[in-house]
């Protein structure tokens, strides 16, 4: 099993978050979905904390990964910048699906120290992408990059909290057209 298990045990427990938050994460139900006994999760994990904290954390590494693609698949800044949102819509397009670490932030109350840092982590890691893209593209000054670059990770996350409470993956898209009619993100 090794290693393999760790991984199988990780894309389930990702499935299952970002359906129901670290909340909805239980040993009984993961097991059930790798194919393993409960117990055997406790060999990777020793605890709920420590498997939504390896969760969270894996879920930002993937998506500084794919903020870093995206900024170098030859796209200029602004195309970068253009296609952002597409990293938030994956989710919803499977089976309506949100982003983990922001259905965790929404959990603030509930969550150990462990995981919070986790979460807060993957909200850093999209701003800074987002406010050293926003200042290369010269679309706001260096100084103001960062205060754009938080209202438009909020503005995105919050236009997939709205399309996934009515299971409509046309509300986000028409939010994010909105945002660039607006000119909060380039069009």
């Amino acid at each position: 099993m090794g290693s393999n298990a760790r991984e199988k045990i990780l894309a389930s427990a990702r499935t299952i978050a970002q359906a129901h938050g670290y909340g909805g994460l239980n040993f009984r139900d993961l097991a059930e979905a790798v194919g393993i006994k409960a117990a055997s999760i406790y060999h990777y994990f020793p605890g709920k904390a420590e498997l939504g904290a390896a969760v969270a954390r894996r879920y930002w590494e993937d998506s500084a990964a794919a903020l870093e693609a995206l900024a170098s698949d030859g796209a200029d800044p602004r195309g970068a910048l253009r296609r952002y949102p597409e990293t938030f819509r994956k989710a919803l397009a499977s089976d309506n699906r949100i982003c983990l670490c922001s259905f965790m932030a929404a959990e603030y109350d509930d969550l150990p120290d462990g995981v919070m840092s986790e979460v807060q982590t993957f909200a850093d890691v999209n701003v800074a992408w987002l406010s050293k893209t926003l200042a290369a593209s010269g679309l706001v000054q260096a100084a103001d990059s960062d205060a754009r670059a938080r209202a438009i990770f909020a503005a995105i996350a919050g236009a997939q909290l709205m399309a996934r409470s009515r299971a409509d993956i046309g509300i986000y898209d028409a939010l994010i057209d909105g945002y660039r009619a607006a000119g909060l993100l380039p069009a």
